[in-house]
């Protein structure tokens, strides 16, 4: 069949609500690899004392997410984003798979070698994140909105469920001999697993949803050349090239410069809200906030709390009278985030471990939910092609945010002598 599209209406709400599970699960999937790595951080810090593991692994993380994905971005009208996403989830599995292999083979001992075989594993992690990340934001922008909240909704449950497996490891061998690198092994094990059904299903469960092939079509209708493998897949063929030739004008979309120009102010959201979110997690509450009650346990709280407040926070957009669509009041809410900083001073220094579990909580709820607000909300109004570019856009400025964060909290260790 050609470019018009089938179905009309029946097709495009038949098989939403699995396609909004499938998007949950490739959410989950895509920083599953990479938050587990996080959330065993108790391990690495006990095998790399001298080298603050839980910093270091970000940095060298963040330059091959945030670089790769600049670079995706400028060839996304393109990019197979077919083979980009399938790429992405290969790499996290064996990634994950090499975590495994590289224990068993330094048979648990830290030392240089080690640590910088992580470290290469960790720079493997940012560029999946890349392929995936960019891939998926841009694929379900010109979809309807519930794929992308679910989708971001996704990518906080990862966190929440890394942090719950870690704690039930934890606890199961924390008695134990080699209960750390026991319970951190059967973590990666499952993160294996987890991925590789990620790649399944984007591979061969996805594309064929009915509402999935009624998007990807409308938008190759209107000149996307980034769905055709994936309508392949789903067993629709497409002579694209020849009618996007009979009616050029039909299918001239804006620039990214002019799509990033038009949405600045969204640009600069998502950016702001990641530089200071990640100034803070997971660096500080792992390695600053001193010594409390909870011992051991306290640092593995305040990352689960923060977790599970994220995740809550996307979801509070999916009540209309709660989601905050205003775009100077959006930009208000995110300057007004950054009291967090002293906040989080103030209380590492003089409080106690309930202030700064609340704090971390209100960290985590806000984040989530001025993520959705901006993601969900600024493709609207442009043609599928155009969303794609802009979900790739906006990436790229949620990952700048984050590397730029990941910088700044070394900052926390002035005066600390480091």
């Amino acid at each position: 069949m050609g470019l018009e599209v089938a179905g009309g209406g029946e097709a495009a709400v038949k098989g939403k609500f699995w396609g909004i599970v499938v998007c949950f699960f490739l959410g989950n999937g895509s920083l599953f690899a990479w938050n587990s790595m996080l959330t065993i951080e108790d391990y690495y810090v006990s095998l790399f004392p001298n080298y603050h593991p839980t910093r270091v692994l970000t940095l060298v993380y963040q330059p091959f997410a945030f670089g790769l994905t600049c670079f995706f971005a400028y060839y996304e009208a393109t990019m197979n984003t077919r083979k980009r996403n399938l790429a992405g989830f290969a790499l996290f599995f064996l990634s994950s798979f090499a975590l495994i292999l590289l224990d068993v083979g330094t048979k648990g001992h830290g030392g240089i070698p080690a640590y910088i075989g992580v470290c290469i594993i960790s720079a493997f992690f940012g560029t999946s994140d890349a392929l995936v990340q960019g891939g998926l934001v841009g694929d379900l922008s010109l979809m309807c909105p519930e794929f992308i909240q679910s989708f971001l909704s996704g990518l906080a449950a990862s966190g929440v469920i890394t942090s719950a497996l870690r704690l039930i490891t934890k606890a199961a061998f924390e008695n134990s001999q080699n209960g750390l690198r026991n319970g951190a092994m059967l973590f990666f094990s499952v993160t294996c697993m987890f991925e590789l059904a990620c790649l399944l299903l984007y591979a061969f469960v996805f594309p064929k949803l009915p509402i999935v092939k009624y998007y990807r079509q409308k938008a190759a209708s209107e000149g996307s050349k980034t769905v055709g493998s994936d309508l392949a897949a789903a067993g629709i063929k497409t002579d694209q090239d020849r009618q996007v030739e009979e009616d050029t004008q039909k299918h001239e979309r804006l620039s990214t410069k002019e799509l990033l120009m038009q949405n600045i102010d969204y640009a600069l959201d998502i950016f702001l809200i990641y530089v200071l979110t990640l100034s803070i997690f997971p660096g500080f509450l792992s390695e600053d906030t001193g010594s409390h009650g909870l011992g051991t346990w306290y640092a593995l709280v305040l990352i689960t709390m923060y977790n599970v407040l994220d995740l809550i926070g996307r979801y509070i957009p999916l009540i209309k009278c709660l989601k905050l669509t205003n775009r100077k009041g959006l930009m208000v809410a995110i300057l007004a985030r950054f009291l967090f900083i002293p906040a989080f001073y103030f209380t590492a220094k003089y409080g106690d471990q309930g202030y700064m579990i609340f704090l971390t909580s209100f960290l985590g709820l806000t984040n989530g939910y001025l993520t959705v607000c901006v993601l969900a909300e600024a493709p609207n109004g442009y043609k599928g092609p155009e969303q794609n570019a802009l979900g790739n856009v906006l990436v790229v400025c949620l990952l700048g945010g984050i590397f730029s964060g990941v910088v700044l909290d070394w900052m926390w260790l002035i005066g600390k002598g480091w």
